[in-house]
């Protein structure tokens, strides 16, 4: 997402800049556009929707790919990993007690206390399912929280009569079918704990990509939804100069041209890449051009910056150059 840091830096610009021309330059000559800095943000955000447990960089800080940006809270996921291990015990005691051919009652027993335990599962997923519908009608929780929470109601259903149907078959002559479908019940366990291993090593987010942290928007101790972003990243490589180009002398622009980039006293000379261009022209803006210009269409040219320009400080005023006759700018790096 675009970050117009210019409005931050107008004054500075139009100190910098009043009362210049757009472009300047003749045949022969290097063509100046004015140009600002501007960045693309990485948003980082938890996977779901919890309480912040501890936050490990402040605005400013640079982290590396793989560093660790915040931790969220997992006590709700921590239980349920515990109730799924459970599960996992329960299912194999009762496959140890299938294959060592334990006696009917005694099997049956086993087994009927897996359906008493899954109903009791069965509603405490439907009395969570109806608080967060409530929560849901009143715009409070997202609807993917939601629908994770009806997702678990339906698993619980499904598990009930799974349940049901092992003790229905344990009252069934022939064995073999019995150890089969215990064998499912503990592969099923197994997965929804290692889904729930998952989920928890996410809570410990890290960071995407390297970077300066620009913005710390939610601290420790604050709730988070899924998706809401706790911190944004600027990668040096995603800054990047906008400047506006007339019709005039947009076929000297070309996509992929180097171009030179000044800073405002010119003893500063950066490298750089056209990447993009706007299809249409546009007004120019007025934080950036004088009163004689801002009645001019321009079109807008973006160009990456390179080298010792990653540097630069978003919303900073710079001078973009290309040459007008048939050379490409060599920008110093």
């Amino acid at each position: 997402m675009k970050v117009l840091a210019a409005l931050v830096a107008s004054a500075i610009v139009i100190g910098l800049f009043g009362g210049q021309a757009l472009q300047s330059g003749h045949s022969g000559e290097n063509v100046s556009f004015q140009g600002y800095v501007e960045g693309d943000f990485v948003y980082v955000a938890p996977s779901d929707a919890e309480r912040i447990a501890e936050l490990h960089v402040e605005a400013g800080s640079f982290v590396n790919e793989g560093d660790v940006l915040f931790q969220m809270s997992t006590s709700l996921l921590d239980n349920k990993r515990a109730e799924a291990s459970a599960r996992i015990a329960q299912a194999e005691a009762t496959l140890g007690n299938l294959e060592a051919s334990v006696s009917r009652p005694e099997q049956i027993s086993a087994l009927q206390a897996g359906v008493e335990r899954a109903k009791a599962g069965l509603e405490l997923s439907q009395n969570d399912y109806s608080r967060h519908s409530a929560l849901f009608e009143k715009g409070v929780i997202s609807k993917a929280l939601l629908e994770r929470v009806a997702m678990a109601r339906s698993r619980d259903i499904a598990t009930v009569k799974e349940a049901e149907r092992h003790v229905a078959a344990a009252r069934i002559s022939g064995r073999s079918s019995e150890i089969d479908a215990a064998r499912a019940a503990l592969q099923e366990a197994k997965i929804q704990r290692d889904e729930l291993d998952i989920r928890i090593a996410r809570q410990r987010v890290v960071a995407p990509v390297s970077g300066v942290v620009q913005e710390v928007v939610f601290r420790a101790g604050e709730m988070v939804n899924a998706g809401q972003p706790v911190l944004t990243l600027l990668p040096p490589e995603n800054r990047s100069v906008r400047f506006f180009v007339s019709e005039a002398s947009l076929s000297q622009v070309k996509l992929g041209e180097r171009v030179t980039i000044k800073s405002e006293s010119g003893d500063r000379v950066f490298g750089g890449v056209v990447y993009y261009m706007a299809p249409r022209e546009e007004y120019a803006p007025p934080v950036i051009f004088d009163s004689a210009d801002r009645k001019h269409l321009f079109f807008k040219v973006c160009a990456r910056l390179e080298g010792r320009a990653e540097a630069l400080a978003l919303g900073q005023p710079l001078s973009v150059s290309l040459m007008t006759d048939g050379r490409r700018a060599v920008a110093s790096r």
